[in-house]
């Protein structure tokens, strides 16, 4: 039992911590791992595209009974549960070398990245509006950054001591848990009762609608880089063994970026932001099509890292204030469009490129979605005015 209260640094902590655990681990962990399940266990890409597919699909299952659920204490319950979850989760994709069995794996462990990332938001969010402070989720969203650091040091450490796949996931699930202590000890406490939000406070339903279809584009574009990033670089000429590298920088690139995003957004406004954050992550997704070479790889994935965290962490944060009554809610109805895109995207990458060879088509058809991800935001502040 808590015996006093907790304080806001241990409130964030835990939340940093929560996130490289389910996202970071749980989800992240494949990206770097999967040119080695593609080498030593005989993954396909279009397989590996599906299995990106399967995790979002659990992830999308998470965020329909993260809409669902008023209870403050089910919402909490929910998030808790998520937490030591996500270690057998991780470790079950190097037991076993069935696809069955990595399905179930990528499955659940979606529904643990739901818990840590709209659970676990929603929850910082109205301890820190209750708290009379910023309701910003920058310093909360450092998790992801961090997340994809470790996921790529830890794969690389690995393979340096010559572990296998297998055993490399095993070690993730070990790692775990030097973030799950600190993540489940100072989780947010059960928000009281939500009181009912004045009519002002609601969105209005066509700038709901115009988010949904803005976030969904985000989606795509989040989904391709997540999974495919350390791929795309591997099957350059002259860049085998630097995909890893490419990752690292992803997460280094986002861990400083939600500071960067939030005070953008203070000067510009939070649509505002977003649409400059589309825009520099459409450049990084054509830069490996338009200049070949690992400067043009590296560079596509450092503007990734550092656009697509401001693009979740402003999002979120400004669909919560916009709904302060129970903002984790509000943000599982938004990311439910954001999940169709992680469900569909991967999967269909996979087999273009398996029909191609190539990453030029899948990332053409991704830049696209984003430049209608910035049409729906231009409408979104043709709406607010």
């Amino acid at each position: 039992m808590r015996t006093s209260p907790l304080a806001a640094w241990q409130v964030l902590l835990g939340g940093i911590c929560a996130l490289v655990l389910t996202i970071g681990l749980a989800r992240f962990a494949y990206t770097p791992l999967l040119p080695q399940m593609q080498a030593q266990a005989g993954l396909g890409l279009g397989d590996g595209g599906l299995l990106a597919a399967i995790n979002y699909a659990g992830y999308m299952s998470g965020a329909l009974l993260a809409a669902w659920i008023e209870s403050p204490v089910w919402r909490q319950r929910l998030y808790s549960w998520g937490l030591p979850l996500a270690l057998p989760v991780t470790a079950l994709m190097g037991w076993s070398s069935s696809f069955g069995a990595w399905a179930v794996s990528r499955y659940v462990g979606g529904l643990c990245g739901a818990a840590g990332m709209l659970l676990g938001s929603g929850l910082v969010q109205g301890w820190l509006m209750r708290s009379g402070r910023r309701p910003e989720l920058g310093l909360y969203f450092i998790g992801l950054g961090l997340g994809i650091v470790v996921s790529a040091l830890g794969a690389m450490g690995m393979t340096r001591l010559d572990l296998g796949w297998a055993a490399q996931w095993q070690g993730f699930a070990l790692l775990g848990l030097a973030f799950l202590i600190p993540a489940w000890r100072w989780r947010p406490p059960v928000p009281p009762p939500p009181a009912r939000a004045a009519a002002g406070h609601n969105p209005s339903r066509r700038w709901m609608g115009l988010m949904v279809a803005a976030y969904f584009c985000a989606g795509w574009g989040f989904v391709i880089n997540a999974t495919f990033t350390v791929t795309i670089v591997e099957k350059q000429p002259l860049l085998a063994g630097q995909g890893p590298w490419a990752w690292l920088l992803v997460g280094l690139a986002a861990t400083p970026a939600v500071f960067v995003w939030d005070r953008i957004a203070r000067r510009t406004g939070d649509v505002g932001a977003l649409m400059i954050a589309f825009a520099a992550q459409i450049v990084g997704v054509l830069l490996p099509v338009l200049a070949g070479g690992l400067v043009a790889a590296l560079a596509g994935a450092l503007l990734y890292g550092a656009t697509f965290i401001g693009i979740v962490s402003l999002t979120l944060a400004l669909v919560g204030r916009r709904s302060p009554a129970n903002p984790g809610k509000a943000m599982a109805r938004l990311t439910l469009s954001y999940g169709v895109a992680q469900i569909s995207a991967p999967a269909l990458t996979g087999r273009m490129v398996e029909a191609s060879g190539r990453f030029d088509a899948a990332l053409w058809l991704t830049a696209t979605v984003l430049a209608l991800g910035m049409l729906a935001l231009a409408a979104v502040l043709r709406e607010s005015r």
